[in-house]
């Protein structure tokens, strides 16, 4: 699942990053704050209409996300 799709204030883990194919550096961008597979995230908040922004804890860091950025990177439950 992606990162838009998960329940609020639940742990999970980072898979992949997946960015668009006319936007690699995306990835590179996303991974440079600290999207990096095997990081704990947890989505601490979603903005008007649960569109975005997303408010996100990737390790130690918060962060505020787009909605289209948020669907780009891929969570497995760290309970599975």
């Amino acid at each position: 699942m992606n990162l838009d799709q998960v329940s609020l204030g639940s742990l999970y883990r980072v898979s992949v990053v997946n960015a668009p194919k006319g936007a690699p550096q995306i990835k590179g961008q996303l991974e440079d704050i600290g999207f990096l597979p095997g990081e704990q995230v947890t989505l601490l908040r979603k903005g008007l209409l649960k569109k975005g922004p997303y408010l996100v804890r990737v390790g130690a860091s918060t962060f505020a996300l787009r909605h289209s950025e948020a669907r780009m990177i891929e969570v497995e439950s760290v309970n599975d």
